[in-house]
């Protein structure tokens, strides 16, 4: 198979992305929140845990500690009592503290709107920065968690497994002001069609530009057996 130019790579991921957006138009983020504290939150109890999980939880906990200073003041085992059902629930206790008081003392009480600033709380990556800048404060970002690093690799567009190097190889394929939406639909897909361990390829609307293609069955009956509605994890 001949090497792939530079710009038949690129016109491919626009145009991958042109039919994820036809496909998923309603593409959104699953936790949900009505503040920058909120979603950071969320998104901390997110990992290795369903959003559909997360979401059951959060109302409770959203309305005990409704500021970042109930947080940062909050009782360890009334909050791991909350979030239990979400696992690794004493890490992700000391994870919410910790991010509530270094918020308090460093940033005033008010969740910071810049990477630099937010990758330097407890318990908060580049992915989880991405997702509250993105999806709270409008700052374009590319959220790499393992859907959409399984599904960009399948795709063809990078074989790198470091995050931080797959969001910048994905940031110079697709335009800035789509990161955060484009984001959304590759997650979606990699929930509902493109799954890890047998995608259903014969139901795929990326099927004919996907190298990946034939992983999983092809025959349209047995792979629409596989697809997955939302709202999930």
């Amino acid at each position: 198979m001949p090497t792939e130019s530079r710009l038949a790579l690129v016109r491919r991921a626009r145009r991958m992305n042109r039919i994820l957006a036809e496909t998923y138009p309603d593409a959104h983020c699953e936790l949900d929140f009505g503040s920058p504290l909120e979603l950071l939150v969320a998104t901390i109890l997110s990992a290795q845990c369903t959003d559909k999980r997360v979401n059951m939880v959060t109302p409770t906990l959203f309305a005990k500690y409704p500021t970042v200073r109930d947080y940062a003041a909050a009782d360890r085992a009334e909050m791991e009592t909350i979030i239990k059902s979400t696992g690794f629930f004493r890490a992700k206790t000391n994870s919410i503290i910790g991010m509530a008081q270094a918020v308090c003392d460093r940033y005033g009480g008010e969740v910071p709107g810049k990477l630099k600033n937010l990758v330097t709380l407890p318990g908060v990556g580049r992915k989880t920065a991405n997702v509250v800048l993105g999806n709270a404060f409008g700052v374009p970002g590319l959220t790499v968690d393992t859907h959409f690093q399984r599904l960009v690799r399948r795709f063809g567009w990078t074989e790198e497994t470091d995050p931080v190097k797959i969001e910048h190889v994905v940031g110079e394929l697709i335009p800035k002001r789509e990161w955060t939406i484009f984001s959304h639909r590759v997650i979606w897909h990699g929930r509902r069609i493109c799954h890890a361990r047998k995608p259903a390829c014969g139901v795929c609307p990326l099927a004919a530009l996907c190298p990946a293609y034939g992983t999983g069955p092809t025959e349209e009956k047995a792979a629409q057996k596989l697809v997955r509605p939302g709202p999930f994890s």
